[in-house]
């Protein structure tokens, strides 16, 4: 019976080790004011070797493209879109279509209208959707908040 209990367990904790989340993306936020009325937010994200994160100017029909939604505030209002660097475009077999990405790291940027409190927290969240040559993962939404100074 011993046996068999170190067995269960054994198998559990080698199982849970095999199995790690993979979490291929690191995103990392700044703000900076450009003027006493308008600042840009820096959305960072760092890309481990290998996967490709999607550009938010995408056909239908491919990978979940990146994209970013701001919540509403009384204190900062937006001016303009998302921004984002040229993306490496490619044909790709899976997606039977070209697809923009960026590989190692990327920041979109996004102008602001202060109109409101002299230090607002511009909140919000990104959905976005990362592949290798291997596999894709399910599109994650993370919240972010972003303190302007």
């Amino acid at each position: 019976m011993k046996n068999l209990l170190f067995l269960a367990v054994g198998l559990f904790f080698s199982l849970s080790a095999s199995s790690q989340i993979l979490k291929p993306v690191k995103w990392a936020y700044s703000a900076k004011k450009i003027s006493k009325t308008e600042a840009i937010v820096a959305m960072r994200a760092t890309i481990d070797e290998g996967w490709h994160l999607y550009s938010q100017y995408m056909a239908d029909g491919g990978p979940i493209k990146t994209s970013f939604t701001f919540a509403p505030a009384k204190t900062y209002s937006l001016n303009g879109k998302t921004t984002e660097p040229k993306p490496v475009t490619k044909f790709e077999k899976t997606f039977d279509m070209n697809v923009s990405y960026f590989e190692k790291t990327v920041t979109f940027t996004q102008k602001i209208k202060l109109t409101g409190a002299a230090n607002p927290v511009v909140k919000g969240t990104v959905e976005y959707m990362v592949c290798d040559d291997s596999q894709c993962l399910p599109p994650e939404t993370v919240d972010f908040s972003i303190a302007v100074k």
